[in-house]
């Protein structure tokens, strides 16, 4: 009876309906040569033989032309104040296929734009802000240069030079945000000399690696997500009626009027949902290891879940069809199944992708390495017995091929760091830049000196930013229904007895800051809870004195150094 209403209900739409399914008909062998698929799998374009089904492409069009095409429209939206000369390089550079995909994804930003977007975040350094700008644009230009002359020209290294606290880090972590190319950072003294006990450098490129898979997938999985979502209507009828083959047209029409009138939404269904979907959905190299000892990134930690993602896949696993990823039924309303659903249609589709080739195309051209703390693994010249470290120079020895380039054997595959941005940066407050290896000095070209903070930077550092410590101060006990405001007197103030500590004390930067301003806010925080709704506090120049004057007068001020 409900089938008969329906059905009469729904009558008129029925051409409408047809039409759709004309466009999208054989939705399960469509989807692997679609114009949003088909960009980023060469060998989709080759090898399926179901890609005939699409005249439009393989009609007049070999594999390399399709390539060709999709990789050019895939240009403008990327880079959009560049895309004329985006499209004419990509045309001119089709010999080299298997890297493109791996270098479209980048942003290109003029170097007036990397410093503007620079400048909202941090104070000051001019000269460190100029030359992480340089490089991206360098990222850039050497894409627009012929095939020849593209594999002579290799990325100037940055070694930034300044105290701790002065935004070293910053500008590193920021500029990777505004290039959304793979990017890892590291601390120098974590790892040991190849022989000892301990992290090798080659598992910098590993972990930029699985940085590289995550970003990929990401991208990946938003292309694909509107035409998966056109499919997800198709599969819940499949459920409720079985397939559109099944000889059930008129069961199908009318079942979807009902979904389309939000008729079923509290409609249970019972679907095969695979245990680890969304975190993996059973895709091998997803950048997921298993911890052993708390140590994520040790390689048999990877050998290990790799071995049991292989006996899951033979085995099946619990629901797992034709030797999937384990799965189990679920009886689940259609409104939430929807979802479940196209994460399914999701992970399907980027199995016809490979994304191992383009997460390592990604890495090898756009990767930018930041290694932290590199003075720690330098010595003096000046001692007369050179130190038994097992972080010390012999990690140094280690990083010159990786700087200068060399092959390294990833879960992915080879990845090779000829064409890697390695940016290192140290304090070198015991040790200076002509202490570390000549060789390693060699490789590191572009040598940028940040300044110390004075006191005018400190206050900018409490004023410009868009997120400075007063505004996360005022938000903070604003969730309270308090008012907090500061008195620019009382900022001043602030930025004065940092500096002054720093000068006195221990020169830790703008990490000062932090110090001064929650020995402020102590007593504020503590008692905001207990204040009456609307009630405004103001800190006043005074407010300040008083609270640091202990600060200010004791000599011994080690218990206040951060």
């Amino acid at each position: 009876m409900l089938l008969a209403t329906s059905a009469f209900r729904r009558g008129p739409s029925s051409a409408s309906v047809a039409a759709a399914l004309r466009q999208r008909s054989s939705p399960r062998f469509f989807s692997s040569v679609s114009p949003t698929a088909g960009d980023d799998d060469d060998e989709d374009v080759n090898a399926s033989p179901a890609d005939v089904d699409d005249a439009t492409v393989a009609a007049d069009a070999t594999a390399s032309d399709v390539i060709d095409s999709s990789e050019t429209s895939d240009v403008p939206p990327i880079a959009p104040a560049d895309s004329p000369s985006d499209t004419s390089s990509a045309t001119n550079t089709s010999t080299k296929q298997p890297e493109q995909p791996g270098w479209l994804h980048t942003i290109s930003l003029r170097p007036s734009e990397v410093v503007t977007e620079l400048n909202r975040h941090i104070v000051g350094q001019a000269s460190a802000k100029r030359a992480v700008a340089i490089a991206m644009r360098n990222r850039w230009r050497r894409r627009q240069l012929p095939p020849a002359l593209l594999k002579e020209v290799t990325p100037r290294n940055v070694l930034m030079i300044g105290p701790t606290g002065c935004g070293k880090t910053e500008v590193a972590r920021r500029m990777a945000k505004l290039s959304d190319a793979p990017f890892l950072k590291v601390e120098a003294t974590k790892f040991t000399e190849v022989g000892y006990h301990g992290r090798d450098v080659d598992q910098i490129v590993r972990d930029l690696m699985d940085v590289s898979m995550a970003q990929t997938k990401k991208r990946q999985m938003e292309k694909l997500r509107e035409e998966a979502k056109l499919l997800v209507d198709e599969r819940i009828l499949d459920i409720l009626v079985g397939p559109s083959f099944s000889g059930t047209k008129g069961q199908r029409e009318s079942f979807r009027g009902m979904l389309d009138e939000g008729l079923l939404e509290n409609q249970e269904i019972e679907i095969d949902v695979p245990e680890n979907l969304g975190a993996a959905a059973g895709k091998e190299g997803d950048g997921a290891v298993v911890a052993f000892g708390g140590d994520s990134n040790a390689m048999n930690a990877q050998a290990m879940a790799d071995l049991m993602k292989k006996l899951g896949a033979v085995g099946g696993g619990r629901g797992g069809r034709g030797g999937g990823p384990p799965s189990e039924k679920k009886k689940i309303p259609i409104s939430e199944a929807r979802e479940v659903i196209l994460d399914i249609e999701i992970e399907k589709m980027l199995e016809k992708v490979d994304l191992k080739k383009e997460a390592i195309a990604a890495a090898e051209e756009s990767g930018i390495v930041f290694i932290d703390e590199i003075d720690k693994i330098c010595s003096s010249k000046d001692l007369s017995s050179k130190s038994a470290d097992a972080s010390a120079e012999g990690v140094q020895r280690d990083l010159l091929p990786l700087v200068e380039g060399t092959t390294i054997s990833t879960k992915y595959g080879n990845v090779n760091t000829d064409y890697m941005l390695f940016i290192a940066s140290g304090a070198f407050h015991a040790v200076k830049p002509s202490d570390m290896l000549p060789e390693l000095q060699g490789r590191l070209p572009i040598r940028v000196e940040l300044n110390g903070l004075t006191e005018d930077d400190l206050y900018k550092i409490l004023t410009e930013p868009e997120a400075n410590l007063v505004i996360q101060q005022i938000e903070l006990i604003k969730t309270e229904d308090i008012v907090l405001t500061f008195d620019d007197d009382a900022l001043r103030e602030i930025a004065k007895t940092a500096a002054l500590l720093n000068r006195t004390v221990e020169n830790i930067g703008a990490r000062r800051l932090h110090t001064v301003m929650e020995r402020i806010m102590e007593e504020i925080s503590f008692q905001a809870a207990e204040m009456e709704k609307g009630e405004e506090v103001k800190v006043t120049k005074e407010l300040v004195n008083e609270r640091l004057s202990d600060i200010l007068m004791t000599s011994d001020l080690s218990k206040y150094i951060l």
